[in-house]
C-alpha cells in the first residue's frame, strides 16, 4: 500500500494513477470524496461554514468512487459528478467542508473500508490525499509526501484550468493555492502535514516521468513491485 500526500499542484493525482497502474494496484482519490460531499452541501443550499448543517448533509449523501486508475469515477446519489466536483464553486468551498469533524469521521471510515476491500481483491492500492499517511492508513508500507514551490504549483493549476476551458491567471491561482494551503494546514481535524516517516519528494523541477521513476524505485525497495515485475517481465 502506498500513501501519497501533499498539497494541490504537486502532481499528486497523475502520479498516483500512473503509479497504481505500474504496481497493478487499485487507486483511491480521497480528495474527490470530500469534493462530492461539498457538491452535495452546495446543492442543498447549505452554508459550507455551518458545521452542523454540513454534517447533516454528509450523513445522508450517497457517494461512490471508482478505484480503477484507468477509470476513476465520482458519484453522488448515483449521478456521475466527475466534472461537477472540479468546478470553481466546489474548489472554493471544499476546505471549509472538509474541516468539519463529522465529515472527516464519515469519510475516513469509508476510505478505510474501500482500502481494505481493494487490498483484499487485488493485493494493493495507491491512496492519495492530505491525511493518508498520518490518519487514514498510518501503517502503509510506503508513505510519500509530494511538495513543490507555491509558484510552480500556481502555474500548474493555472495551466490545468486553462486546459479545462477555465481561464485563471497565475496570480489568481497563486492566491487560491495559498488560501487552500493555509486552510488545510491549520484546520483542527487532520491537518495537512507530512507523516514523520514519509519520504518527501520535491516535484518543482521534476517531470511526471521522473517522479514516477523515483517512486517506483522506492516501491521496489519496499517490496511493492512484485506483481508489476511479474506482469511486465
Amino acid at each position: 500500500m502506498v500513501a501519497l500526500d501533499g498539497p494541490s499542484g504537486t502532481g499528486k493525482t497523475t502520479v498516483a494513477r500512473t503509479l497504481a497502474t505500474r504496481l497493478n494496484s487499485g487507486y483511491l482519490d480521497t480528495g474527490s470524496m470530500y469534493r462530492i460531499v461539498t457538491l452535495a452541501v452546495l446543492r442543498a443550499g447549505v452554508d459550507p461554514a455551518d458545521p452542523a448543517a454540513v454534517a447533516a448533509v454528509a450523513d445522508t449523501a450517497r457517494l461512490g468512487v471508482g478505484t480503477s486508475p484507468e477509470r476513476p469515477s465520482a458519484l453522488l446519489d448515483g449521478e456521475d459528478v466527475g466534472t461537477g466536483i472540479r468546478l470553481a464553486d466546489v474548489t472554493g468551498a471544499v476546505s471549509a467542508v472538509s474541516s468539519v469533524p463529522r465529515v472527516r469521521e464519515l469519510l475516513v471510515a469509508e476510505q478505510r473500508r474501500i482500502i481494505a476491500d481493494v487490498v483484499a481483491e487485488v493485493g494493493g492500492i495507491v491512496v492519495e490525499g492530505r491525511d493518508i499517511g498520518t490518519v487514514v492508513v498510518p501503517d502503509a508500507e510506503l508513505k510519500v509526501y509530494l511538495t513543490a514551490s507555491a509558484e510552480i504549483r500556481a502555474a500548474r493549476r493555472s495551466a490545468q484550468d486553462s486546459a479545462a476551458g477555465r481561464e485563471v491567471t497565475v496570480a489568481a491561482a497563486r492566491a487560491s493555492v495559498d488560501r487552500r494551503d493555509r486552510l488545510d494546514s491549520t484546520r483542527a481535524a487532520s491537518p495537512l502535514r507530512a507523516a514523520g516517516d514519509a519520504v518527501e519528494v520535491d516535484t518543482s523541477e521534476l517531470s511526471i516521468d521522473q517522479v514516477i521513476v523515483a517512486l517506483s524505485e522506492l516501491a521496489s525497495r519496499r517490496g511493492l513491485l512484485r506483481g508489476a515485475a511479474e506482469s511486465t517481465s
